[in-house]
C-alpha cells in the first residue's frame, strides 16, 4: 500500500465549494464525511424558525411584533443556500458537538493554547469554513481551496489572529468527533506538503491563463508559418514582379527606340521639305521679271551668248535653201512657229534669242531704207 504523501493528503475528505453551501461544506469537512445535505440542513432551519415562532406567539398572536416578526424572512436560511450558526449549532449537536466562540472573554480567561484543540469553525460575512487537527497535525480545510492546506503547529495562533485582524468570528469546537481514516492514517505518520492549493478561482484563471498561452503559441506558429509562406510566395511574386517590369522596361525603350526613329524620320522629311522650299524661294529670288510681265533669267555672260548663238545656226544649216537667204528673219520666224514647242529647259535660250530677232530686224530696215 501506499503511504506516500500524495495518497496520505488524498485520504482527507475535503469537499470544494458549490453554490452558496459553505455551512455545508464546512461541517462535512469537520466531520470528514458526506453528514449533511443541504435538505438536512433546511430540515434544521425550518424546525428553528418554527421555535422562534412559537416563541413570539407567547406574547400574543395579535401583537404588532408579531405580526412584524411573520412578515420578515426567515433568519436562519436563505434560498442561495446561506445557514445561520444556529443551524450549524443544531446540526453539531446531533453529534454530541458544541461551539464556543473563541474570542468571547469567557474563553480567552481560560488560556488555552489553540494546539490542544481539536477544531475552529471560522466565520466571515456569510462565508463558513473548518481548521481541524487530523492525526498530530492541522489543516486549512476551506471549500475555497483546490486541496487541504498543511499548517504548521507554530503558524496555528498566527493564522487564527490574522483572521480575527481580518474579521472573521471563530468558533472553538469542543466534543469527541466521529473516527475517519484520515485521522487514523496521520496518527501514525506525518504528511509534508511540498507545494500549498490555491483558491479554485485562481486555479481557474491560471487555467485560463495557460490555455491562453498554448493557444497563443499555436497562433504565433501559425502565423510563423503563414509568414513563411507568405514569404516564399512574396519572393517568387517579388521575382514574377522584377520579370515583368525588366519586360515592361524592354518594351518601352523599344516603343522609345520607335519613336525616336518616327521622330528622326518625321525632322528629316521637315529638313528636305524645308531645303526645297528654301531653294524654290532662292530660285525664285534670283528671277526678275520684265515690264511685260516675262519672267526672264539673269543676264548671260557676252561668251554665253556667243556660244549659244553659234549653236543656233549650226542647226537652222538644217534647213530649205529658200529659207536661207534672211536667215535672221528664217530663224525668227521659225522660232514664233516653234514656241509652243519649246521645252522647259529651252525657256531660258528663247529668251536669250528675243534680243537676236529684235536686232536682225533693225538690220533688215537699215538695208532696205
Amino acid at each position: 500500500q501506499d503511504d506516500g504523501p500524495l495518497s496520505i493528503m488524498e485520504a482527507i475528505f475535503h469537499e470544494k465549494q458549490e453554490g452558496s453551501l459553505c455551512a455545508q461544506h464546512c461541517l462535512n469537512n469537520l466531520l470528514q464525511g458526506e453528514y449533511f445535505s443541504p435538505i438536512d440542513l433546511s430540515t434544521i432551519a425550518q424546525q428553528l424558525d418554527e421555535e422562534e415562532r412559537a416563541r413570539m406567539a407567547e406574547g400574543g398572536t395579535t401583537t404588532e411584533e408579531y405580526k412584524i416578526f411573520l412578515q420578515q424572512p426567515s433568519g436562519n436560511m436563505d434560498d442561495s443556500g446561506f445557514f445561520s450558526i444556529q443551524v450549524i449549532s443544531s446540526a453539531l449537536r446531533v453529534w454530541g458537538l458544541e461551539i464556543t466562540l473563541f474570542n468571547s472573554p469567557e474563553y480567552q480567561r481560560l488560556r488555552i493554547d489553540p494546539i490542544i484543540e481539536r477544531a475552529f469553525i471560522c466565520n466571515y460575512k456569510e462565508h463558513w469554513f473548518t481548521v481541524r487537527k487530523l492525526g498530530n497535525q492541522w489543516f486549512n480545510l476551506n471549500s475555497l481551496l483546490t486541496g487541504p492546506e498543511l499548517i504548521s503547529d507554530t503558524y496555528l495562533a498566527l493564522f487564527l489572529a490574522q483572521l480575527q485582524q481580518e474579521g472573521y468570528s471563530i468558533f472553538v469546537v469542543r466534543g469527541e468527533l466521529p473516527e475517519c481514516p484520515a485521522d487514523e492514517l496521520l496518527k501514525r505518520m506525518r504528511v509534508v506538503q511540498l507545494e500549498r492549493p490555491k483558491l479554485i478561482g485562481e486555479e481557474a484563471n491560471q487555467q485560463t491563463e495557460t490555455e491562453q498561452r498554448v493557444q497563443s503559441n499555436d497562433w504565433e506558429q501559425v502565423i510563423d508559418v503563414n509568414k513563411s509562406i507568405s514569404n516564399d510566395l512574396g519572393d517568387d511574386e517579388d521575382e514574377n514582379l522584377q520579370h515583368a517590369l525588366s519586360l515592361s522596361r524592354q518594351h518601352m525603350e523599344t516603343e522609345d527606340e520607335e519613336a525616336d526613329l518616327r521622330r528622326a524620320i518625321h525632322l528629316s522629311m521637315q529638313g528636305f521639305i524645308q531645303e526645297t522650299e528654301n531653294s524654290e524661294m532662292a530660285t525664285s529670288q534670283n528671277r526678275t521679271t520684265d515690264p511685260s510681265g516675262t519672267i526672264a533669267a539673269e543676264s548671260p555672260t557676252m561668251e554665253e551668248l556667243r556660244r549659244r548663238r553659234q549653236a543656233y545656226f549650226e542647226r537652222k544649216q538644217h534647213l530649205q535653201p529658200e529659207n536661207l537667204v534672211h536667215p535672221e528673219k528664217q530663224s525668227c520666224a521659225a522660232l514664233k512657229a516653234n514656241s509652243a514647242n519649246v521645252t522647259e529647259g529651252e525657256l531660258p535660250q528663247a529668251d536669250v534669242l528675243k534680243p537676236l530677232e529684235a536686232g536682225a530686224n533693225n538690220n533688215s530696215k537699215g538695208e532696205g531704207s
